[in-house]
């Protein structure tokens, strides 16, 4: 089948995650950036037999609808940088497609609830999958990392401040 820009694709949410964040503006923008921040992940009942065995990693892909994103641009300037950049090459929430991807640490299965840590998602987002992390799947030798080569340092002290809603 071929697909055309006219096409839709939908996505139910299996669960809904919860955090200390109740908006945007003041969430760290990474994994990385927000250490020990704990939260919970809901999974609704009829997706819970799903995670039979996902406790035995320690790690996971959160994979969520950027619920908070209400319009887009091809042209962003991101957090860490004063120059604008095409979307694709950062990591903006306001996307054509606003899905978010976040890597977090699985502290415990209850049920149908997960509790994590080093969340940096608003509370009440949607999520739309769960992968498990796996170092020899995920991590890559890395030779270049674009324009944030001289902005990563950033991190640490980087907060959402609202320009994305």
């Amino acid at each position: 089948m071929k697909m055309s820009k006219a096409d839709e694709i939908k996505f139910r949410p299996i669960g809904i995650i919860h955090s200390p964040f109740k908006e945007a503006k003041g969430v760290p923008i990474q994994p990385s950036a927000a250490k020990g921040i704990e939260g919970k992940v809901e999974i609704f009942p009829e997706y819970t037999e799903g995670l039979e065995d996902i406790g035995n990693f320690s790690h996971i892909f959160l994979i969520y609808h950027l619920h908070l994103s209400r319009k887009y641009s091809l042209k962003v300037k991101p957090y860490m940088d004063d120059k604008e950049r095409g979307v694709f090459a950062t990591r903006a929430p306001s996307r054509p497609n606003p899905v978010g991807i976040s890597v977090v640490e699985l502290l415990e299965v209850d049920g149908n609830m997960l509790h994590i840590k080093n969340v940096d998602i608003v509370d009440g987002t949607p999520l739309l999958d769960i992968k498990p992390y796996v170092p020899e799947f995920d991590i890559h030798n890395v030779k270049k990392i674009g324009w944030l080569e001289k902005n990563v340092h950033k991190l640490p002290e980087t907060k959402d401040d609202g320009r994305f809603i």
